[in-house]
């Protein structure tokens, strides 16, 4: 069996935990392998500012670089900021999957212009961090939110009926105003709309955690993991003082 941890980036009780990893269905994760969701220990409340950014970049990776030695086969990020993936890359020679790149990725090879479509404007910073890093602007069709702040624990269970019709009217905006022929959600929190969306939309919606999850599953049966050429270990590595600030 294969383990794969899946770092999710928020603090949140066992509950909370159980939410997030509904995005990974048992019949979806393929013979052989196994998602094992674990929360950071500390850090940010929502994602919301540059603040927070710091500390999702700083837990995850704290979370993160014991995977090896715990002997998981692989590191999967629980959001599209992809926070800590270079650094633990750098750190791990075993895959690490982020699923802003997985998704946006996808999203290329789906289609021509990809809209961004996510829960507040307060994400926009994490998405144009990542597509600057990755040089993908210029297949990005629009950023858009539908103004609602997030629950990250609870997610979307309980508020269908008027989130689903507003992630509905702001996809098709995009589609319409912006010329996107691919939505990419925003947040792994978001993945119990997509089935929906998928059903009434006319371009390709892409469930940011499932794409990603298969990507790791893609690469582990490949035998493929990152290039340490593009990703360098350090000379010095500091996993004692890093692992401090867990407490």
């Amino acid at each position: 069996m294969q383990r794969v941890k899946v770092i999710v980036p928020i603090p949140m009780d066992e509950a909370g935990v159980a939410n997030r990893a509904r995005q990974l269905p048992s019949d979806l994760v393929a013979p052989g392998f196994q998602p094992e969701f674990a929360a950071v220990k500390w850090g940010a409340a929502l994602g919301d500012s540059y603040h927070d950014m710091l500390l999702m970049d700083w837990t995850v990776f704290q979370a993160g670089i014991t995977a090896e030695e715990e002997g998981y086969a692989g590191v999967l990020i629980d959001t599209v900021s992809d926070s800590g993936l270079r650094a633990l890359r750098s750190r791990l020679s075993i895959p690490v999957v982020g699923p802003g790149e997985a998704a946006f990725a996808a999203a290329m090879m789906l289609g021509k212009r990809f809209t961004i479509l996510t829960m507040w404007d307060e994400w926009f910073p994490l998405y144009e961090k990542t597509l600057t890093e990755y040089g993908w602007w210029d297949r990005v069709a629009s950023l858009r939110s539908i103004q609602t702040r997030p629950d990250v624990t609870e997610l979307l269970a309980g508020k269908e009926e008027v989130i689903f019709g507003k992630l509905k009217a702001e996809a098709e905006s995009a589609i319409e105003a912006d010329g996107a022929d691919v939505i990419v959600l925003g947040s792994t929190t978001m993945h119990q709309s997509a089935g929906y969306l998928a059903s009434v939309l006319p371009v390709p919606v892409i469930n940011p955690g499932q794409v990603a999850w298969k990507q790791m599953e893609t690469w582990l049966s490949l035998g493929l993991t990152h290039s340490k050429t593009a990703f360098p270990a350090p000379e010095v590595p500091k996993d004692a003082d890093i692992r401090k600030g867990w407490s």
